[in-house]
């Protein structure tokens, strides 16, 4: 399994193990089950407002071209994840009781983080410029600090608190691009036939215009963008690595 087991600290086989109570900073997590599930309860709130606002479903109009941009499909997935922690946590802290962490993978964990950290990435660097040379006045709009700001830091903020640390491995941040590069290869293809992600424009991103840019443009976006999120992964690695080991003093 390429993200490892499931993370829960104690199993319900158990019942003396089950309700053993762990240090409430063991493995560098707030290994407080409540604490969890209402941080996770209301990420979820915060991600599918979101969610609804970027595609204007409560509108009566809803935008479903929005689900051809990486922006709402990497919102989507935290909103998929953040719903099955919730479902994990909830269970354990039914079987398992208060103490302790949950979450389906640790090294899940760090794959939906760097998908939506691709999208804050992209947002801060290629967007809000070149919605400013454009004379965009909205560009800090609630929805797009919802989607691009809030939503990434909810993800990276309960990995920080609620997930186990020492888990993730140097070669984690390579496999974790499959997603963005998935996302590539589609929006490419999809241009190519003739899609349009909006009215005219067959590039979601400025920096996949091919048109404008020309391959050569296009190529040396994609590897400095590709450069600065592994270097990100591995900055979540190297943090991993150091919290699980401070984690594993703290336990002793």
């Amino acid at each position: 399994m390429p993200y490892g087991p499931s993370s829960s600290l104690a199993t319900p086989a158990d019942p003396a193990v089950a309700h053993r109570r762990q240090p409430l900073l063991a493995h560098a997590a707030v290994n407080a089950r409540p604490l969890a599930l209402v941080y996770r309860i209301i990420a979820f709130a915060l991600i599918l407002a979101g969610v609804v606002r970027n595609s204007g479903v409560l509108s009566g109009a809803p935008d479903w071209s929005t689900l051809l941009f990486y922006t709402m499909i990497s919102n989507l997935l935290c909103l998929g994840w953040m719903l099955l922690l919730i479902i994990r946590t909830a269970r354990d802290l039914r079987r398992l009781g208060n103490s302790g962490t949950s979450t389906p993978s640790a090294r899940g964990s760090g794959a939906v983080m760097m998908a939506i950290s691709v999208t804050m990435l992209i947002y801060l660097i290629v967007l809000v410029p070149t919605r400013f040379q454009q004379g965009d006045a909205d560009i800090f709009s609630l929805t797009d600090i919802l989607i691009h700001i809030i939503t990434p830091c909810l993800v990276i903020g309960d990995w920080l608190l609620f997930v186990p640390k020492g888990t993730f491995r140097w070669i984690d941040p390579l496999r974790w691009t499959l997603i963005p590069y998935a996302y590539l290869v589609f929006g490419f293809i999809y241009g190519a036939l003739g899609g349009e992600f909006t009215p005219g424009q067959t590039y979601p991103y400025p920096f996949m215009n091919i048109e404008k840019l020309g391959l050569g443009g296009v190529a040396l976006w994609i590897v400095a963008l590709s450069a600065a999120l592994v270097a990100v992964g591995f900055l979540f690695v190297a943090i991993d690595r150091m919290l699980g080991a401070a984690g594993r003093h703290i336990a002793l």
